[in-house]
C-alpha cells in the first residue's frame, strides 16, 4: 500500500484572464509535513494563487488539492472557506480587536467549555513567540511587527497542521524578523508543525526554509534544499530570485579569464576575490557600498562592471588599481 500524501496539489491550474493572462498553469506538487516550505517567484508567478488553492480559499479552473487523501475543496462547496485543519496569515491584521488586549485576542479563539486548558494554551503560544512582554498591551498600541506576530500566535493557539504564510514577515522591523523566523522554526521542530509560506526575501528564505519550491510565469522551475539550489541553481532565473549576482554575457566573462561556450556566466560576489594590481591588465575601484561587517566593491573595466565582497575594510578605495580572481562560476 502506497503512502498517501500529506498535501497534494495534482494537475490543478487557475488562470486569470487578460491582456496576459496570469495564474497558475498545470502543477503537481506534494508537501512533506513537519517541514517548512517556501515558494518564491517574481512577482506575478503564481505564488499568492498556489498558496490559497492548497488552503481551498480559491477553487482551482482543472486539478484537485488533497490533504490526507481528502479533497480540499473551494468556496463553491464550503461555506467558509479554507480547510479546517490549516490557518493562512497574511500581510493583513483587520479581524483583531484594536482595543482589546493581546492577550484577549488570542484566548478568544479557544472555547470556553475548558477555562483552565484555555489560560494554559494561550499562555505557552505567547511564551513560544517571546510575547508575554507585550500581552497586556491593546493591539491599537501595537507596531505593525508586533501586530503581525499577534496573527501569528493566534493562528497557532488552535493547533492547526498546517501554517500558511504570504508574505507575513513584510511588516516586521528587521531586528526583530529573525527572532520571529526562528521562533517559528523552534515551534515546527517542538510540535511537527507544517508551513508552507510566499516569500520574495532571499535571507528570509535561505535560513528558514528547509524546501524551496520556485516559481516562473505559473510553472515550477525547480525545487530543492535551499542550499542545493542556492549552490548549483539549475535555472538563471533561480540564482538572480536567491542572490544578488553578477551576470555576465560569454564575451564579457572573457575578461575575468573565463572562457564559457553557453549565452550566460554567473558569478556570485562572494566567489570572487581581488587583490592589489601592480600590472596594466586591471579593474578599478568605482564604488564601495557599507554593508556592515563587510564591504560590497564595484569594480569596472573595459565598460564591464562587477560586484565582488571585500571582507577586509577600508584596505581598497574608490580609483585603485586591483587584479580579479573567480574562484567559481555558473554557466547557463
Amino acid at each position: 500500500m502506497t503512502d498517501i500524501p500529506f498535501l497534494q496539489a495534482s494537475a490543478v491550474t487557475k488562470i486569470y484572464p487578460g491582456a496576459q493572462p496570469a495564474g497558475l498553469k498545470p502543477t503537481n506538487l506534494v508537501i512533506e509535513p513537519g517541514k517548512i516550505t517556501a515558494i518564491i517567484g517574481a512577482s506575478g508567478s503564481g505564488k499568492s494563487t498556489l498558496l490559497h488553492l492548497l488552503f481551498g480559499l480559491i477553487s482551482p479552473d482543472s486539478g484537485k488539492v488533497y490533504f490526507k487523501g481528502d479533497r480540499v475543496w473551494g468556496p463553491e462547496e464550503k461555506l467558509i472557506p479554507g480547510h479546517d485543519a490549516m490557518k493562512m496569515v497574511t500581510q493583513q491584521t483587520d479581524d483583531m480587536n484594536l482595543f482589546a488586549k493581546v492577550y484577549d485576542n488570542i484566548a478568544i479563539l479557544l472555547p470556553n467549555t475548558d477555562i483552565e486548558a484555555k489560560h494554559r494554551k494561550t499562555e505557552e503560544i505567547l511564551l513560544q513567540l517571546n510575547m508575554k512582554r507585550i500581552e497586556k498591551k491593546r493591539i491599537a498600541d501595537l507596531s505593525g511587527g508586533e501586530r503581525q506576530r499577534v496573527a501569528i500566535a493566534r493562528a497557532l493557539v488552535t493547533q492547526p497542521e498546517v501554517l500558511l504564510l504570504d508574505e507575513p514577515f513584510n511588516q516586521v522591523d528587521a531586528s526583530f524578523r529573525e527572532g520571529l523566523q526562528q521562533d517559528i522554526r523552534k515551534v515546527v521542530k517542538e510540535t511537527g508543525l507544517t508551513v508552507v509560506m510566499v516569500s520574495h526575501d532571499p535571507a528570509e528564505v535561505l535560513s528558514m526554509a528547509d524546501e524551496l519550491i520556485v516559481l516562473k510565469d505559473g510553472e515550477i522551475l525547480e525545487h530543492g534544499h535551499p542550499k542545493t539550489l542556492y549552490q548549483e541553481p539549475k535555472c538563471l532565473y533561480t540564482a538572480r530570485l536567491l542572490t544578488n549576482c553578477n551576470v555576465l554575457s560569454n564575451g564579457e566573462a572573457k575578461a575575468c579569464g573565463i572562457i564559457s561556450e553557453k549565452e550566460n556566466v554567473v558569478i556570485y560576489p562572494d566567489w570572487a576575490t581581488i587583490t592589489p594590481s601592480y600590472t596594466e591588465q586591471h579593474w578599478l575601484v568605482k564604488q564601495i557600498l557599507f554593508k556592515g561587517f563587510y564591504e560590497e566593491l564595484v569594480i569596472e573595466r573595459d565598460n564591464i562592471s562587477l560586484r565582488v565582497m571585500n571582507a577586509h575594510a577600508e584596505k581598497y578605495k574608490e580609483g585603485d588599481a586591483v587584479q580579479l580572481k573567480v574562484r567559481r562560476y555558473l554557466e547557463y
